[in-house]
């Protein structure tokens, strides 16, 4: 019985999904934005299904999500962006693509832009 236990007790350890870090852990939020300049930030990384980063720099990231539910959103898959012009809003259209797939989910849209920032020391 020992013996078994002794067996069990790894593979138990290796169930447990590990938690990736907060990417906005030690940042400070600060106002919604409304839009942000596509010039100085970089391409989106999705996090989970309600998070979206923009990093402009190494000091400032943009957290914003899709306005209600987006299907397919999660991390690992790409967006297709609709621009229009050298900002990006709030509502404006993106849809998402799974990996290793060709179609495009349905019309989501942008929430509000909110700024984290590293503080100053």
């Amino acid at each position: 019985m020992i013996r078994a236990a002794l067996l069990l007790a790894p593979l138990a350890a290796c169930a447990t999904p590990a938690v990736a870090p907060d990417p906005l852990a030690g940042l400070v939020a600060g106002e919604p934005a409304n839009c942000i300049s596509l010039n100085r930030n970089t391409s989106p990384e999705v996090v989970d299904e309600r998070t979206i980063l923009y990093r402009e720099t190494a000091r400032r990231v943009w957290r914003t999500g899709p306005v209600g539910n987006c299907p397919g959103l999660r991390p690992i898959t790409t967006l297709i962006v609709r621009v229009q012009g050298a900002q990006l809003c709030r509502d404006d259209p993106f849809q998402v693509v799974a990996p290793q797939q060709i179609i495009a989910s349905g019309i989501c849209r942008f929430d509000r832009f909110t700024p984290y920032e590293r503080p100053r020391r």
